[in-house]
């Protein structure tokens, strides 16, 4: 259902159709409650009960815009909400607010650039997004200051098992953690839906606190660079390769104990891994580590071209590699 999910619009603080859809699909066993930041917390029993209390994360968010200002013709000027490259951004189209009223992201006609403008991206401030409106009074109609924007993009399966879609970041995580409450129930566990990772972690770090438990398996989509001309070393992990298990990366110094214990289990249970080979990027385990006294976290990834952008690349093989670690996880943890 993850096609489902990608189509869904959910930035940062702003997840409701992603968290309803979420609800619909939790199986009626478990049960689930919706903290004030957002997070959906699923608890779901098992025939067994675990010593060690695990907790499953995926975020809902995704990154998209945020309407700043309507000129006097009717342009919106926006904001990022989230990490976005401007190199990916201008002349996509983009659904704004609750209407969804199409739009396309705009600048200054490439005649009228100077020399040092040809040169670069516009930045997000020299952008606007072009709904079609008769100036200010006409798009107010349609849009107001503080709306959300997002891509619009097409979910397509390519090639030898590719998938492109916006918002596989991390609506992969969210799809794995739905599959695994309606398939696993060894042990109890407890699956959290997180709010605002794009802009900081700030759904992780409530969750966490609430559910304290002993160890937390954060489900991510993480930036892949196998593309052609990229050295090896360079590549930070490829599509095909498997569950990425991470050992560090720009929020997170990752237990190692820990991180050996999930290599292990991927390779005593036959799945494939890789890891990554850049310091780089985070995740939410960035806050549920630093929960209350500490929790020990690890990463299990979904590598993704393009991240980021309305044109996100994943393998379908790479998802389901992650989502067999991520139980045969809890019941490593459960008992040690």
């Amino acid at each position: 259902m993850h096609k489902e999910l990608c189509l869904l619009n959910g930035t940062s603080g702003r997840e409701n159709e992603v968290r309803d859809y979420i609800i619909r699909r939790l199986p009626s066993d478990c049960l689930y409650s919706v903290d004030s930041l957002g997070n959906v917390i699923a608890e779901k029993k098992g025939s067994r009960r675990p010593k060690n209390k695990i907790m499953l994360s995926a975020h809902m968010d995704e990154v998209g815009f945020i309407i700043t200002y309507i000129t006097d013709e009717g342009f919106l000027k926006f904001a990022p909400v989230g990490g976005i490259d401007e190199r990916v951004v201008f002349g996509r189209s983009v659904t704004v607010g609750e209407r969804k009223v199409s739009g396309v992201i705009a600048s200054k006609a490439v005649h009228h650039l100077t020399a040092e403008e040809m040169n670069r991206a516009p930045g997000f401030d020299e952008m606007y997004i072009d709904i079609g409106a008769d100036g200010k009074k006409q798009a107010e109609h349609y849009v107001s200051v503080g709306d959300s924007a997002y891509f619009n993009s097409q979910y397509i399966e390519y090639g030898e098992g590719f998938v492109k879609a916006k918002a596989l970041d991390d609506r992969m995580g969210c799809d794995i953690l739905l599959d695994i409450l309606s398939s696993y129930s060894e042990y109890d566990y407890t699956a959290c839906f997180v709010t605002q990772e794009e802009i900081g972690t700030r759904g992780a770090t409530v969750a966490a606190y609430n559910v304290e438990p002993d160890y937390a398996v954060v489900i991510e989509g993480t930036t892949a660079n196998d593309i052609s001309g990229t050295p090896d070393g360079k590549k930070v992990c490829s599509l095909g390769g498997g569950a990425v298990i991470s050992y560090m990366d720009a929020g997170t110094v990752y237990d190692f104990e820990l991180y050996k214990r999930a290599v292990k289990t991927a390779e005593d249970s036959g799945i494939k891994w890789q890891t990554k080979t850049a310091v780089a990027g985070g995740n939410d385990a960035a806050a549920i580590h630093k929960s209350r006294s500490g929790v020990k976290t690890v990463a299990v990834s979904v590598p993704t071209r393009y991240i980021h952008s309305p044109s996100c690349v994943a393998k379908l093989e790479d998802i389901q590699s992650v989502k067999q670690l991520a139980v045969k996880l809890i019941e490593e943890l459960a008992d040690d």
